[in-house]
Parts: structure tokens; sequence; C-alpha cells
């Protein structure tokens, strides 16, 4: 299997979204690409990113009228924007900032019964083999991976009750968050799957 597979973990988000998902939200969006995927399966799709060239070029690249790219980050992205979006997913990007309250703006953001999955990359993992090390290095874009797959996990089930946690090949992991529906109280899972 080529590299670039295990690095791109955009089918996974991919398959996480809920069917008939009426709004969604990527963080870090880049060129759009993931947008673009996203908006064959929602309803509306709106892509932020920092970095204003980035920006205009996911602009350049996409047609498609149910999508909107904002130049914002996370933890920026304005205070009234909450409880609207029923799909939220951030690939390899959440890492690069104070991820807690990263993920508590994800919380914030995601409405009552949505969904949320968010990839990331983490650096060292003492769970990792040697071959999973050397891999991970050869990889792209590696400056941003700063925490281990231990501290991942315990943070995520310290800001988002429930969310299911998961590790994968070369450093990545996976965190995917039913947001509890109003009414409803959350139920905490408690799982750690090995590396797929």
């Amino acid at each position: 299997m080529d590299v670039s597979d295990y690095w791109n973990q955009q089918r996974l988000i991919l398959r996480a979204v809920p069917a008939g998902c009426g709004t969604a939200l990527d963080i870090g969006c880049g060129d759009g690409s993931l947008v673009r995927r996203l908006a064959e399966r929602c309803a509306h799709v709106t892509g932020i990113d920092p970095d204003a060239d980035t920006i205009a070029l996911a602009r350049e690249r996409t047609s498609n009228t149910c999508v909107s790219f904002v130049e914002a980050d996370l933890l920026s992205y304005p205070e009234t924007e909450t409880g609207c979006y029923d799909f939220i997913c951030a690939n390899q990007t959440l890492q690069q900032v104070d991820f807690e309250l990263a993920l508590d703006n994800v919380a914030r953001l995601l409405r009552p019964g949505g969904r949320a999955v968010i990839t990331g990359l983490a650096r060292d993992a003492p769970e990792m083999s040697a071959p999973e090390q050397a891999a991970q290095m050869s990889l792209p874009d590696q400056a941003g991976a700063a925490a281990g797959w231990r501290d991942v996990r315990t943070a995520a089930r310290r800001t988002l009750p429930g969310v299911r946690y998961r590790r994968h090949l070369l450093g990545r992991y996976s965190l995917t968050w039913n947001k509890p529906a109003l009414g409803r109280a959350s139920v905490r899972v408690n799982e750690i799957s090995e590396p797929s």
C-alpha cells in the first residue's frame, strides 16, 4: 500500500458522515479537497482555514454552490456560531493548536445529536513499533505532531464524554464523537483499538 494511503484519512471521515447530513464544517480545509467530497453527502459544507492564500485557492477550485469558505481558525471562529453543524471534521489539523481548547470549540459548534470526526498524528507515541516510527518519519509535515496517543486519548475523554478513540498505523489516531441529543445523558465508551 502507498504511504499516502496511510497518511490521508479522508475516507475514514467520509464513511462517518451521517445519512441525510444537513450542514458540515471542515476545520483546516486547505485547498478544499475534502470539502468538495463532503458536498456530495451534505446539503451545505463550510471550510475554514486561517491562511488567506489557501482559502483563495479553495474558492478557485470549487464551483459547487452548496459550499462556502471562510478565512478563520477554529479558536477564533465566531462565538455566535453555536450548535449549528450536523457534522464536523478536522483532518490532521488540531495537533497544531491548543488541543483541548479546539475540542471545546468543536463541542460548541456541533448540534446536539451531531457527529464529529477528528484525525491526527501523535509524535513519538510510545506504543509505536520501530517500523512504524521509521515509516512515520518518511511522511511529510511532521512539525505539528506534538502529543502521544495516551495524551490525545486522555484529553479527548476529558473534553468529549463518550468519545470513541482509535489508534492507527504510523502514529495516527481518530476520534469519533456523537454529541448527546438534548435531554439524553451521554454514555462513556472506553475503547482502545489496535492499529489498523
